[in-house]
């Protein structure tokens, strides 16, 4: 059975991706794979409005992958 969607799952291309929000400390990053960057930038939009944070976004190829590389600033 498939879990259910939480409010800070992150779904830029249709695929849900979990990302440990608990663990990110200021000045922690994560990247993300993803064709849909712009989706993605709006996903992160509401994860600073539920969260209280600043995230800095930044797309970028990494290990031969495109996607987004995130950090959370405050």
């Amino acid at each position: 059975m498939a879990k259910a969607t939480r409010l800070d799952d992150l779904n830029p291309d249709g695929i849900r991706i979990v990302v440990n929000w608990e663990g990110m400390v200021v000045g922690a990053s994560v990247f993300v794979p993803c064709v849909n960057t712009s989706k993605l930038k709006l996903q992160l939009k509401n994860i600073e409005k539920l969260k209280g944070w600043n995230l800095k976004a930044t797309p970028k190829i990494e290990n031969q992958q495109f996607g987004v590389r995130i950090w959370r600033t405050t």
